[in-house]
């Protein structure tokens, strides 16, 4: 029987969402009974950790096996048992890796200072500066943006489809970097 090496997320309490809403543990099998459902019944996962960062309900990072009966879709996957191999608690690499992640982009946008410190050190001194002054950012950016929708609404067929495909291939790139990025940086903290 395969079992798919996957990761997921728990609450902050590391408790089972559904069923019997235990406390888990490391090397502890969990099953489930019922029709198998995604979003639903069943021990969820994800093979990528982006996916499984998207369906993240708390901080607790856990690579984990899968196996039995399984239901799979694009980014995500439903088991009839789940075995925890690893956990941790994944906040700070997180935040840290939310800030390299802006700190990829920070030439697209005219950054205010303090947001380049903040993302920078992490010194959360500055955090709540540097949300204000990239919220102030933003909102200038929300009109500016408005202006070039307008414009870009001008282009025509080809240049739109153009655009969509180099923007796909771009985003395609930017998600496999990321995507390597925060297994490395959790495979470390799982050592």
């Amino acid at each position: 029987m395969e079992k798919i090496k996957c990761w997921h997320f728990l609450q902050d309490d590391k408790r089972l969402r559904w069923g019997s809403k235990e406390v888990c543990k490391v090397g502890k099998t969990y099953t489930c009974e019922g029709e198998l459902k995604l979003c639903e019944n069943g021990l969820h996962g994800s093979r990528k950790i982006m996916n499984a960062l998207g369906y993240a309900p708390g901080s607790i990072c856990c690579k984990v096996e899968i196996w039995g009966e399984i239901k799979e879709e694009k980014d995500k996957l439903v088991g009839r048992n789940r075995k925890i191999l690893k956990m941790i608690n994944a906040e700070k690499i997180l935040r840290k890796f939310a800030r390299l992640c802006a700190l990829d982009v920070i030439d697209k946008w005219d950054a205010p200072e303090v947001v380049i410190q903040y993302l920078k050190t992490g010194n959360e001194k500055l955090r709540a500066a540097a949300w204000a002054a990239a919220r102030d950012a933003a909102r200038v950016a929300a009109w500016a943006a408005a202006g070039a929708a307008a414009w870009a609404a001008a282009w025509d067929a080809a240049g739109v489809a153009a655009r969509d495909a180099a923007w796909a291939a771009a985003w395609d790139a930017a998600w496999e970097k990321q995507e390597k990025r925060l297994v490395r940086m959790m495979n470390e903290a799982m050592k």
